[in-house]
């Protein structure tokens, strides 16, 4: 694949803290990729996050949907969420940004971010909305933008639909790897690290199909409990960073260190929190059979390939955590509407048969699941530049 289309380095004037956007490539004009606030945040990564977005976006193209996938960027800043002033650094990084987001670039939340924070953050730094970039590609921008307003009111559990259809993804793809090698989901253990939007939501979904979450993950530590957790109470123990408060935890749920999650006997990992989790060093450490990326780039690919080696499948981030994506665009452009059923039965059915073309891509080229999806974008890519161009 080429360089980048454009990567550019920003420094907060008031603070000295740096932030950073990449755009990979553009397609109709537009690209399309969220916004992280962590400590650390570096251009290198933003630069692959953004080659991610493209993937993303490619692997979703359907010549017959209304949703024509976009371009693929990225945004970050070197800054923790937590922080104090950290809000001011993000109303200050997007109204240096509002010229990109205005034309070319549409972003939301990532991680450390929610998005009602980057809307409030977007509408003080003089923007109509992080997503702008792409009205002018609507049919009809009015009734486009109400559907979406509409699908960002809906509720499940009290928990949003824009927070749950990730999670559903995600859970998907764990599913239907299971599916394809014959594996009951009762009996099979899963561990979470990271308890937040994707995190949260996978776990509620796997526990729902009828799997076992036994260890989750968070900036406290992990909790372990054998015989399974309860993912709803600790789901509703958490505050908006994904942290449990400790008090709801169970006689014999045990408190670990929080590397722990790596080495719990399970079938199933979900690295669901920062990105180069699993290293050289501590994926030995593993002994679980699929490790399903719902993090950005949480496996470094030198550990990955140590990981094939030793028969562990990881189900890769362009694939396994596109579906939150897709589904804003889904929604938008009129491929469905906002209803929490059909949103779930659109995300399931569109994760499992890419999990279903991956994986048999994978097998049939005996290589990785990972390098199968990049062989599926490269395939797609030239269809969607001869369609669309580069820039147009």
């Amino acid at each position: 694949m080429t360089a980048p289309l454009m990567s550019l380095t920003w420094t907060d004037h008031v603070t000295g803290r740096q932030g950073f956007l990449v755009v990979d490539r553009l397609v109709r004009g537009v690209s399309s990729g969220g916004l992280r606030m962590r400590p650390g945040c570096t251009l290198d990564e933003i630069a692959g996050l953004a080659r991610g977005m493209t993937m993303k976006e490619a692997l979703h193209y359907d010549p017959q949907g209304r949703y024509v996938p976009l371009g693929g960027a990225k945004g970050g800043i070197d800054c923790d969420p937590r922080a104090p002033g950290a809000y001011e650094v993000l109303v200050r990084y997007l109204r240096a940004m509002r010229p990109y987001i205005e034309s070319f670039w549409t972003t939301g939340e990532d991680l450390g971010l929610t998005q009602d924070l980057v809307d409030r953050a977007a509408a003080e730094a003089g923007l109509i909305s992080s997503i702008q970039a792409v009205y002018p590609l609507l049919d009809d921008e009015t009734a486009a933008r109400r559907r979406l307003a509409d699908a960002f009111a809906v509720e499940v559990d009290g928990i949003g639909l824009d927070a749950l259809v990730g999670g559903c993804g995600v859970a998907e793809s764990a599913l239907t790897a299971l599916d394809l090698t014959g594996v009951p989901y009762a009996g099979t253990r899963v561990a979470v690290q990271g308890l937040g939007t994707m995190g949260g939501a996978t776990a509620r979904f796997l526990t729902r199909a009828g799997l076992t979450v036994v260890a989750v993950a968070d900036i406290k530590g992990t909790v372990l409990n054998p015989d399974g957790l309860d993912v709803e109470a600790l789901l509703a123990a958490r505050d908006a960073y994904g942290t449990v408060d400790r008090a709801a935890l169970r006689p014999g749920d045990l408190e670990l260190p929080g590397d722990a999650w790596l080495a719990v006997d399970a079938e199933v990992l979900v690295p669901a929190a920062v990105s180069y989790a699993v290293d050289t060093t501590n994926q030995e450490r593993i002994t679980a059979r699929w490790i399903v990326e719902a993090a950005n780039m949480p496996v470094l690919p030198e550990a990955e390939k140590q990981l094939a080696a030793r028969g562990v499948t990881v189900l890769p981030d362009v694939v396994v955590n596109s579906g939150t994506n897709a589904w804003w665009w889904w929604t938008l452009f009129g491929d469905i509407g906002p209803d929490a059923g059909e949103a779930f039965a659109h995300t399931r059915r569109s994760m499992r048969a890419l999990v279903k073309q991956t994986l048999s891509r994978a097998e049939a080229d005996g290589t990785t699941p990972r390098a199968a999806a990049h062989a599926i974008v490269a395939d797609r890519l030239p269809v969607i530049e001869e369609r669309f161009g580069w820039y147009q």
